[in-house]
């Protein structure tokens, strides 16, 4: 399973920012795309064309994605709550005796 991060801060800034909070996602810039690669895995825009705030993609294990946050606000443990949602859905149930 994969957690990616999109927005459109620079490749550096979003870089910083993961690092600096500690965050265990891929950071995925559309900065350079005008929110093409967010549009390219089921994300919608806002008017101005540039991706919702910081939008999370969860990729299960199968590479389909499981699920899309389109405005992921990290200081809302809402959000957390949505995300975890999510990952349990797509994580395989452990083996019995493991």
């Amino acid at each position: 399973m994969v957690v990616m991060g999109v927005s459109n801060d620079s490749s550096e800034e979003g870089a910083s920012w993961l690092h600096d909070e500690d965050f265990p996602f891929v950071f995925v810039s559309d900065a350079e795309n005008d929110g093409a690669t967010y549009a390219a895995f089921g994300g919608g825009l806002r008017d101005n064309n540039m991706v919702d705030s910081r939008a999370v993609i969860v990729v299960g294990p199968d590479g389909r994605i499981a699920g899309t946050i389109p405005a992921f606000n990290q200081n809302d443990p809402m959000a957390y709550e949505e995300l975890a949602e999510i990952v349990d859905r797509v994580t395989p149930e452990p083996a019995e005796g493991n």
